[in-house]
């Protein structure tokens, strides 16, 4: 992998002026420039994947729950809703005089379409086999009653409800849609923002709502936006972002870089701000299928062969929080003991990585220094994709590979590509390693996904029906104390007993803006910038 060419860097701001940049508001205007890191491959709500996306979809589509920062569930659509002794009938009321922005009206009968679209074969599957597994059908009580039937009980489901996949879709526009799996200017939902433009690789454009009357609870406002016209450049340069905030040409940029922290801050006219994600690290999966990570001693070896804190302060300059499990040290299901449960000490984890790879039979080197077996280097594959990389997790990876190699002679290639090229070689089995990290307000959702055999987004292959045991235990429970002690076993024998994941650090999120900008922060569920809709220019 190629370091970043930084003489494109002037050139990449001289585009981003020619394309239309404007100098920085002055207070009382009401038009926002905000530069992202990651364009979105969907703007679709329900078929969602990207965590950096979160603060466009709820732009434009309202949940029914909303999440507070303590976990509960607090009122958005969805008013008030009930729970069956049995745990098996959700009973929502939902919100009158809500609209959406073709005019339709929002009820118990759009809510419904909503649901059964996840239905539709192809739509979703990955939801339709986690989130709205145990979904058995939803009836229309009265015009604003809505019951919804479980075939088993599911503590996830109102996380489900309060999840960008929950955004809610005019039921006109999911049958009119001329891109339904995009999304777009054609997939309208009830927000306090209309997206009507979006030019592929340069912006995305959103104005206000004026009819706009239902925030989630623990707003700052009531009433519609306060900005007339939002525009989101997608800048995934960190230079170039921070290049355009600093010259004026945007107001407020995420994706802060640790290269380019101290010079926001040294900057009186700026203001920066962090959080810290929910739902799990950013972690190194290990595919079991095929070798050599078919080998236990092998998938512990990569790991002791990394110094973690060294490589997290050379990329990261003391910003980036490591990670010591799968579940990020946010969520209420963090297992705080696993904190130097393995690593730790560099000098014996070189040790111990050459001692295991000598074991495994890996004690030939080549020419180049690289472990081999049978004639075959040892060789670790990981395709990204392109959409998904933020961060600095290429350069992260470059720091990582240069490890691997000095300490243990492995072999560590990294490729990054498009998206489509990225699917193939998973559905094709031909990666020994995937890097990811998902942004779940409820560590569970990740975890029903990535862990059990027949995990929609099992990278490693891991099979364990003890720890699917544990993952059906913890959803049939709405319990908090029961589920935190189902996930921590679930939590140990990932990444401590079977060393199927290699967590390296908890992902955060920063926002830079002109300190005229008012009202930005996070959301409280999930780390991530919120929406824009408490956002203002000015006292």
């Amino acid at each position: 992998m190629e370091p970043p060419v930084k003489r494109l860097i002037p050139a990449l701001l001289l585009a981003v002026a020619a394309c239309g940049a404007q100098p920085a508001p002055t207070a009382g205007t009401t038009s926002l420039t905000w530069a992202v890191e990651t364009q979105p491959i969907t703007l679709n709500p329900q078929l969602w994947s990207q965590n950096k996306a979160r603060l466009l979809v709820f732009n434009q589509f309202d949940a029914l729950p909303s999440r507070a920062a303590d976990g509960s569930f607090q009122p958005w659509l969805a008013t008030a809703w009930k729970v069956s002794d049995d745990g098996l009938t959700y009973t929502l009321d939902l919100r009158q005089g809500v609209t959406f922005h073709d005019g339709a009206t929002f009820d118990a009968a759009s809510v419904k379409a909503n649901l059964d679209q996840f239905r539709v074969p192809g739509y979703n599957a990955a939801v339709s086999a986690i989130q709205l597994k145990a979904f058995g059908k939803a009836e229309v009580v009265s015009p604003y009653q809505l019951k919804i039937t479980l075939n088993e009980r599911d503590g996830l489901f109102l996380d489900f409800l309060a999840s960008p996949y929950a955004g809610q879709v005019s039921p006109r526009s999911l049958k009119s849609a001329k891109d339904l799996k995009f999304g777009g200017v054609d997939l309208v939902g009830t927000g306090p923002f209309v997206l009507d433009r979006y030019v592929q690789g340069q912006e995305i454009h959103y104005r206000r709502n004026p009819a706009y009357r239902w925030p989630p609870a623990g707003a700052a406002h009531q009433g519609p936006a306060h900005l007339s016209e939002i525009t989101y450049r997608f800048l995934p340069e960190a230079a170039v972002r921070v290049g355009a905030l600093t010259s004026g040409q945007v107001q407020v940029i995420e994706g802060v870089p640790a290269t380019e922290v101290n010079l926001i801050k040294k900057d009186p006219g700026l203001t920066l701000r962090t959080s810290l994600n929910s739902g799990t690290a950013y972690s190194y999966y290990f595919n079991t299928s095929h070798a050599p990570f078919d080998d236990q001693r092998v998938r512990e070896a990569f790991r002791a062969a990394v110094d973690v804190d060294a490589v997290l302060k050379s990329v990261y300059q003391g910003t980036a929080t490591r990670a010591w499990s799968i579940v990020g040290e946010k969520s209420p299901f963090y297992d705080p003991t696993l904190k130097g449960a393995y690593g730790g000490d560099p000098a014996a984890g070189r040790t111990k990585a050459n001692a295991l790879l000598d074991e495994a039979g890996w004690k030939e080197r080549d020419s180049e220094g690289f472990r081999v077996k049978d004639g075959k280097r040892l060789t670790v594959r990981e395709i990204a994709s392109a959409p998904f990389v933020r961060d600095r997790r290429d350069i992260l990876a470059q720091a990582v590979q240069a490890q691997v190699k000095q300490n243990a002679g492995i072999d560590f290639q990294v490729r990054i590509v498009d998206q489509g090229s990225a699917q193939k070689a998973l559905d094709e089995d031909q990666f020994e390693l995937f890097g990811n990290s998902r942004g779940d307000s409820d560590a569970g959702a990740a975890l029903n996904l990535i862990l059990p055999a027949k995990g929609a987004i099992n990278r490693t292959h891991f099979d364990d029906p003890q720890v699917d045991k544990w993952l059906i235990a913890a959803s049939a429970t709405s319990d908090q104390a029961e589920r935190k002690e189902l996930y921590a076993k679930v939590q140990r024998a990932a990444v401590v007993s079977n060393a199927v994941v290699f967590p390296l650090y908890v992902p955060a999120d920063q926002i830079a803006a002109r300190k005229s900008v008012r009202g930005l922060g996070f959301d409280p569920a999930s780390g991530t910038p919120a929406s824009a809709y408490d956002v203002r220019i000015g006292t």
